[in-house]
Formats: C-alpha cells, structure tokens, sequence
C-alpha cells in the first residue's frame, strides 16, 4: 500500500522537530535571550543599543542580573530635542549617558502585574522613577508604558515612548 511511507514521511516531519527541541531543551542548548539580546533582535531598539554600547553597558545588562528596564524605543528617542541625542552619544558625554540610561532600570525582576502596584521604583542609577496607574494606562516618570512583560533570561522588558531623565 503506498499511502504507508507518504504517512511515515509525514508523521517523521511532524514529530521530528518536537523530538530534536525536547533534546535541546534537555541538553540546555536551547538558551533564552538576555534583555540585550532581546534589544539587538528588535529593529525598535536600534537607538537604544547603540546608547548601550556608547555608554559601556551592554556587557553589565548582558549579565546575570535580573533586571527591569523601561526600554524607550526608536520613538521615543525621536522626541528628544534636536541634537540631544548625537550629544549624549559623543565619548566626553558617556557618564551623563550612563546617569539617563542606568536611569531606566531597576535592579529585579518586576512584570506588569507587579508594577501598577508601585507609586515609584529606585532606579540602578540610584534615583526613584514615579509610577502611576490609570485604568489600564501605566506611566514612568510621564512616559507611557506601551508594551510590557517582554521576558529575557534575565530579567524582563517594558517598552516606554520617552526618554526619562534623572532629576
């Protein structure tokens, strides 16, 4: 009978890719992208890595951590003065650099449901960021919070549209 071998085929292209992910899940090849990872794969967080790699952090932030990061994306950047950014970037700026982006992370792991209970958060950077809640609206420092919960190995992503900034 020749339907036999045309369902073998088709059960073996089926079961093969769940048989060869279960080997990799158990051998630990399959490994979870850090928020830095997570960050270099989104073409959104183009301005956001480079200022990472500006400032030096990308191998702290590659770490063991965890960390939250209230990540402005490419948008967000946007709506900073004319020639801020190029500013910040230039070599002499970095520690100022350092201060806004070390601003945006807190030390541990806060999802969403963690965070509309908090009134404020202190940041890596060492000052506190207000949080308010609204209804479903979530806002840090002013900066609303338009995507939540995006979770690397270590630690987790919520993407804001502005760049806050230390008092």
């Amino acid at each position: 009978m020749k339907l036999l071998p045309i369902f073998a085929t088709c059960a073996a292209l089926v079961f093969a890719p769940l048989a060869i992910a279960e080997h990799h899940a158990d051998h630990g090849a399959m490994k979870q992208q850090t928020v830095v990872d997570i960050a270099v794969g989104n073409p959104d967080f183009s301005t956001l890595v480079a200022a990472l790699k500006a400032a030096g952090l990308v191998d702290t932030l590659s770490g063991a951590g965890p960390f939250t990061v209230f990540a402005p994306s490419n948008a967000a950047f946007a709506k900073l003065p004319a020639g801020t950014l190029d500013n910040l970037l230039k070599p002499e700026n970095k520690a100022q650099l350092t201060a806004i982006l070390t601003y945006h992370v807190v030390a541990g792991k806060v999802l969403a449901a963690d965070v509309v209970k908090l009134s404020s958060a202190k940041t890596v950077q060492g000052g506190e960021v207000a949080i308010s809640v609204n209804g479903s609206a979530v806002m840090v420092d002013g900066a609303n919070v338009v995507s939540t919960d995006i979770v690397g190995s270590n630690g987790v992503i919520h993407v804001i549209d502005s760049v806050i900034m230390p008092k």
